[in-house]
């Protein structure tokens, strides 16, 4: 939820509530089962990035929750990978 005064430049009550919910977002992410994933959530402006790589589409799922609980009324863009590092199930074919 949004208040008037929320948003503003850096420094500004609104910027300070913003970093606010920003470094209460990383707390939770890394104190959690998922501590240990490389995601890194940015304040930009008005704006929060979340970028990173993740081992599961369930992870993903996860911190996308997480996200929208703790930065609900805010404009939030999602830019997490999922990465499969298991190994291939059939050879490679360099023809």
């Amino acid at each position: 939820m949004t208040h008037p005064g929320d948003r503003g430049v850096s420094g500004t009550p609104g910027a300070q509530h913003l970093d606010y919910r920003v470094a209460h977002l990383r707390d939770r992410l890394a104190g959690g089962p998922l501590g240990e994933l490389g995601v890194r959530v940015e304040a930009h402006g008005d704006a929060v990035l979340v970028t990173g790589c993740v081992p599961s589409a369930r992870c993903r799922d996860d911190i996308r929750r997480i996200v929208r609980e703790e930065l609900a009324g805010l404009v939030v863009h999602c830019d997490i990978m999922v990465t499969d590092a298991s190994s291939p199930d059939h050879a490679e074919d360099l023809t």
